[in-house]
């Protein structure tokens, strides 16, 4: 039993440090798109469009159920709780990685902004941000 736990526990810090990755090169993408004076064949609609399904992914599915319980999913198909009760049982304590990719996801959400600002996009590109 202890091996299959310690075998989950490195699973699940492989797949952070992949995401942890992804959230720093999506960073990258978006920092250089945002600094001053880029030429316009630098804002690639492809990249943006990825950071954005990155971002979006990521809120969805790791950092809104970790931080609202609402948003969990049983993956036993326990029975039904209301959002109260799920929220009651909820522990508070949150994952060192799990702050960090939120941090980092809130950088992106900025600079996202400050892209709209500077950059024409598509407006399926809009409707997605």
């Amino acid at each position: 039993n202890n091996d299959t736990e310690d075998e989950e526990r490195l699973w699940r810090d492989l797949i952070m440090e992949r995401v942890t990755k992804s959230a720093d090169a999506c960073l990258t993408a978006i920092n250089i798109m945002t600094s001053p004076n880029m030429p316009k064949a630098v804002y690639i609609e492809d990249v943006i469009e990825r950071v954005i399904q990155y971002t979006k992914f990521h809120l969805q599915n790791t950092l809104y159920p970790q931080y609202d319980p609402v948003y969990r999913v049983d993956p036993h198909g326990g029975g039904v709780l209301s959002s109260k009760a799920k929220r009651a049982k909820c522990s508070t304590h949150k994952q060192r990685v799990i702050v960090m990719l939120y941090n980092k996801v809130c950088d992106i959400v900025s600079s996202l902004s400050e892209l709209l600002e500077i950059q024409l996009l598509t407006d399926t590109t809009i409707l997605q941000v």
